[in-house]
């Protein structure tokens, strides 16, 4: 029994390394640079620092057109052409349900400016009046907002007769579709390379978590990739002083843009369509841009040319996201949710939570149907688990009789127990299978629990209205009774302030551990004293969801544990351990 308790003890440290150590050692490699390709460069609209003003002051220095969908709510700016203004219907800054509405997109020269914008570069010659500027004044030809079935079109005439067209096609969810069309009256040839670029002023204010991706992310061919913040400015300097670029060609399939925790701004071409993926950083004005050029065009005097691209700006909601993977065949959109490592994991349990939070109607109640199917799931290695334990604890007697035999002599000891093991046929590793096979699963819930859409402000019951946080509770006002609130989180206090759930968790932690008698190296024994305490802080923290979670598992293991060892002759005596290690 020693050695399972050693090998316990193991299984719970190692889960704990591999928690806090993952991310940090095997995080994955940046994708190398493809060979260089045609570029135009958008850095010249974005490159010097503006004074910052305002949302409504930069909002009023424009003409706009109004985006009005049951998801979406914005404006279209005619100064550029471009969609720098967007709220999410759906989703409130807080849990207040008359909070505003999350904003997405930030107009120009404000301090979080975000926007997305397509356009033309002027190559080969071809005079760079011949196509707008990123910052050109634009005509409404027709609409009068942006709405499903309701395209907006705004135009613009060069001074050499040249005549463009932009539309604006938004869905009743996240995905614009902005076509460009032009039109050669010059009387001349002309070469123009299509553009699409999302820029983003400085970075996210939640930036640096070890488990959460946020920044740029792309797919080249079928790859996808994800550079944060700092390795965009430590890409390679281009001929610009205080230009950073990573570059990647694509030839049939691909998506860049910049994603958050919950959201996401994506530039998606139609497949079969080669572009140049750029990532770029401008020092100057600290600005990110995520940008995609497509093949220069010659367009002769008299003839048409229309270029259309998808553009996915709101909430990374997986139905959604993947709704257009399959009917737009958006190459692997799905992973633009941060699903980790264990994505083979955590994509499955999204789904069969996502499922029966379907039918249940309640979060934390799908949470615990949950870890019941799972349980349900492992149950035959626990079976086997708690049998092997169940006969481990028979064999304490002769255990102590060899103990006694062997004295101080540890090899004798050893080797004495393991020819007791072979004798009974019993594998005292067996035990931590379950343990070891938690390690993954836990991880995985936990990654859908902190980065999906669907938990943000996913209520259970009470106090605890969004499974997504740490336990709001507090022991420190005795849970709400005291008229005073609990200590922010970043005040000292916060590291004593439990909650109702983290105590619950280290009690079911404490109950579990009196199935199995007390080790009798000193050692062992504190640590394993110890542990449901460590674990109860450590959880603190962590997701409501989560803690549901590994709350309902402890009751649900002990369950399992005490009536299968029951089941082989087994009697635990918990109130014999409770006392027991009370005494000690």
């Amino acid at each position: 029994m020693e050695n399972e308790t050693r090998n316990l003890m193991l299984a719970m440290v190692l889960s704990v390394l591999v928690m806090l150590g993952w991310y940090q050692f095997f995080a994955p490699e940046d994708m190398k640079n493809p060979p260089q390709a045609v570029e135009q460069s958008t850095a010249a609209a974005i490159e010097e620092p503006n004074a910052e003003v305002d949302i409504e002051t930069a909002l009023a220095r424009s003409d706009r057109v109004n985006i009005d969908t049951p998801s979406l709510g914005g404006s279209v700016s005619l100064s550029g052409g471009y969609i720098d203004d967007l709220k999410l219907h759906n989703y409130k800054e807080t849990l207040d349900p008359n909070s505003a509405d999350v904003e997405v997109l930030f107009p120009k020269d404000t301090k979080d400016a975000y926007f997305a914008q397509t356009g033309f570069a002027a190559v080969d010659g071809t005079d760079s009046k011949s196509v707008p500027s990123l910052s050109e004044i634009w005509t409404v030809k027709s609409g009068d907002a942006v709405a499903p079935g309701k395209p907006l079109v705004l135009s613009w005439t060069s001074p050499n007769g040249i005549a463009y067209e932009r539309e604006f096609n938004v869905d009743e969810d996240y995905m614009f579709t902005v076509t460009e069309r032009v039109t050669n009256n010059s009387g001349d040839p002309i070469n123009i390379q299509p553009l699409a670029f999302v820029s983003h002023k400085g970075e996210p204010e939640s930036n640096g978590t070890f488990v959460l991706h946020e920044g740029a992310i792309r797919n080249t061919d079928g790859v996808v990739d994800d550079l944060k913040f700092k390795k965009i400015r430590n890409a390679d300097l281009t001929d610009k002083p205080g230009v950073f670029a990573d570059k990647t060609s694509v030839s049939e399939k691909g998506w860049v843009g910049f994603t958050t925790k919950y959201w996401m701004t994506v530039i998606a071409p139609e497949n079969n369509t080669p572009f140049l993926s750029l990532l770029r950083y401008t020092e100057a004005s600290d600005t990110y841009t995520a940008e995609a050029f497509f093949n220069v065009e010659n367009i002769a005097a008299g003839a048409t040319f229309e270029k259309s691209v998808r553009i996915f700006s709101g909430a990374k909601e997986v139905d959604i996201v993947r709704g257009y993977e399959k009917s737009l065949g958006i190459d692997r959109f799905d992973d633009t949710v941060d699903w980790g490592w264990f994505y083979f994991l955590t994509k499955p349990i999204f789904t069969m939570l996502h499922w029966l939070y379907g039918i249940i109607g309640n979060m934390g109640l799908a949470i615990i149907a949950l870890t019941f199917v799972i349980k349900t799931i492992l149950f035959p290695l626990a079976y086997r688990s708690f049998v092997s334990m169940s006969r481990m604890k028979k064999l304490q007697p002769q255990m102590e009789k060899i103990k006694e035999a062997a004295g101080d002599d540890r090899m004798k000891l050893q080797q004495a127990t393991m020819e007791l093991y072979r004798k009974e046929k019993v594998n005292p590793v067996s035990g931590c299978l379950p343990i070891i096979l938690q390690i993954p699963i836990f991880f995985s819930l936990y990654k859908v629990l902190y980065v999906t859409t669907e938990l943000r402000h996913a209520p259970f019951f009470g106090p605890w209205q969004d499974l997504s946080i740490g336990d709001p509770t507090s022991i420190l006002n005795l849970f709400g009774l005291l008229p005073w609130g609990t200590p922010d989180a970043s005040s000292i206090f916060a590291i004593i302030s439990l909650g109702i759930l983290p105590l619950l968790l280290g009690i079911s932690m404490w109950l579990t551990q009196k199935l199995n008698p007390t080790p009798s190296d000193p050692t062992q024994k504190m640590i394993f004293a110890w542990m449901p305490w460590v674990f109860m802080f450590m959880m603190g923290s962590f997701a409501t969801g989560l803690v549901i979670y590994w709350i309902t598992n402890n009751m649900l293991t002990f369950v399992q544990q005490y009536t299968i060892m029951r089941s082989q002759g087994v009697k635990p005596d918990i109130f014999g351990n409770i006392i027991g290690r009370n005494k000690a």
